[in-house]
């Protein structure tokens, strides 16, 4: 995979990134809102969630090894 591949694939993971946290934090302000929390307890908690997915289909997207076929 030659550089500018491999710029346009992490340009679209930190794209990914920025709008699903955006997206989040947004409906976590609206839900806490909604609920009267004076805690912010859903911003914090859905980006985290986010975060955490994403972190798990990096390492399982990356992790894949080509396995000779038996």
């Amino acid at each position: 995979m030659n550089n500018n591949q491999l710029l346009w694939k992490y340009a679209g993971l930190t794209t990914q990134l920025l709008i699903g946290i955006g997206i989040f934090v947004f409906t976590g302000h609206k839900i806490d809102a909604y609920f009267k929390w004076n805690t912010p307890i859903a911003v914090w908690c859905l980006p985290l969630i986010f975060i955490i997915a994403l972190i798990i289909k990096i390492v399982v997207d990356t992790g894949k090894k080509n396995k000779p076929n038996d």
